[in-house]
């Protein structure tokens, strides 16, 4: 099922408070990018996933979330606690920190 525009823009909407941020579909689900770099996506099922490392994945354990998981392995995105991406100001947040992560990454 291909993933609606309008959920597209809901998390772009969001994260707007974060700053700009552009989506580009990607094997059957959404990237987003911040200054060129993917740090977010939504998966085939519309689940919303922040880039995690060392520093932020923490944060995503103790709210209980999972990683994204395919075939070939885990990925670095960890789906994200509904609290937090319908607050744009506390999306804003995760979204800095997973932006860093992705940062670290491509150092």
């Amino acid at each position: 099922m291909a993933i609606s525009d309008d959920s597209i823009q809901y998390y772009k909407d969001q994260l707007a408070t974060f700053g700009p941020v552009r989506s580009k579909r990607m094997f059957g689900g959404v990237g987003f990018f911040h200054q060129d770099i993917m740090f977010a996506m939504l998966d085939s099922s519309e689940t919303f996933r922040l880039r995690a490392d060392e520093v932020n994945e923490p944060d995503f354990v103790a709210a209980g979330m999972t990683p994204f998981t395919i075939k070939m392995g885990t990925m670095p995105y960890w789906e994200v606690p509904e609290e937090v991406y319908s607050d744009s100001e506390k999306l804003a947040e995760w979204a800095q920190k997973s932006f860093e992560a992705a940062l670290r990454k491509k150092r």
